[in-house]
């Protein structure tokens, strides 16, 4: 088999580093070297842009031969998604319930005396 400097065989290409980058940047960089990205359980994969790659294999520097397959898996940017509602929003819980009245910081526990027959 032939030697090239892109890889083992004549046909292989290295896996570029896709950890970091948007979506839409790591298809584009795996798209110029002949390779095709896929996020597994991601069908909107194709249409995702502002998602963060964040593992991915083959890993990076990797021969693969052109055309193969490199697996992605996605989260959100810094800051974003996954925490929900941080405010509060009502309707506010109904008043009442049990209620518990702490001591003054610093007091001490009352002492509990325990006895044994």
């Amino acid at each position: 088999m032939r030697r090239t400097p892109e890889g083992h065989g004549s046909g292989d290409v290295r896996v570029p580093r896709l950890v970091g980058l948007m979506a839409v940047d790591a298809r584009e960089s795996a798209r110029a070297r002949g390779l095709v990205v896929d996020a597994p359980g991601r069908p909107d994969f194709p249409h995702t842009v502002v998602n963060y790659v964040v593992r991915q294999y083959p890993q990076p520097g990797t021969p693969v031969p052109r055309h193969s397959v490199v697996h992605v898996w996605l989260d959100f940017g810094e800051g974003e998604g996954g925490g929900g509602v941080r405010e509060p929003r009502g309707p506010l819980p109904p008043p009442g319930g049990p209620r518990r009245e702490l001591e003054e910081p610093g007091a001490l526990p009352p002492l509990v005396v325990l006895s044994s027959p």
